[in-house]
């Protein structure tokens, strides 16, 4: 049914896919709320790295601090997800021309 061809290219995707999902684990990309009160750190897996509050929490209302939290990690999700998708693109270049 499949090819020689169609064989090897869908292993060098699976492969090119494993390579984007290492390199991804190494970038970070940041979101942030509140002039940096919250920064969320996430990779370009999408997975959180690191959370940190620059502010006593005794200063902030439950409601504020959850508004923050919640568009910190929006912003740094819609980064990951930007270089996840260059990343995708870059390594299918050489698998399918024209994308």
């Amino acid at each position: 049914m499949f090819g020689g061809d169609m064989f090897g290219k869908l292993q060098e995707m699976q492969q090119k896919a494993e390579e984007s999902k290492k390199k991804l684990d190494q970038i970070s990309v940041q979101g942030e709320a509140g002039g940096n009160l919250i920064v969320v750190e996430l990779t370009g897996n999408r997975t959180m790295k690191s959370l940190t509050i620059n502010t006593e929490l005794d200063q902030m209302d439950k409601e504020d601090l959850e508004d923050l939290l919640t568009v910190a990690f929006n912003r740094a999700l819609e980064a990951a997800e930007e270089v996840n998708q260059k990343e995708m693109q870059n390594s299918a270049k050489g698998l399918f021309p024209g994308l």
